[in-house]
């Protein structure tokens, strides 16, 4: 799936609309292969987008976990880590 799409269930705080927005955008984006869609398909896309993240805001709320909620700054750390490691040079 697309790499920009950031796991938004189980933090501390909760994910926020706008996060829950920005991953439906990109979900969307990569599924129509439009970065902005034409005048013709734009209504479409925006409603596909507003559908993406109303199923994404009810799923985030009905998931249930035991597990302890994440930091967002830990998971940030790893993630800047993980980036140096993958694109370092040689």
């Amino acid at each position: 799936m697309c790499r920009n799409i950031k796991n938004l269930y189980n933090f501390k705080p909760p994910a926020t609309d706008e996060e829950i927005q920005a991953s439906s955008l990109q979900f969307v984006r990569k599924l129509s292969g439009f970065n902005r869609p034409s005048k013709a398909n734009e209504e479409a896309f925006n409603r596909a987008v507003a559908e993406v993240a109303h199923a994404a805001r009810h799923l985030i709320d009905e998931l249930v976990t035991t597990a302890a909620p994440r930091d967002r700054e830990i998971e940030a750390e790893k993630a800047r880590a993980r980036s140096a490691l993958r694109f370092a040079r040689p």
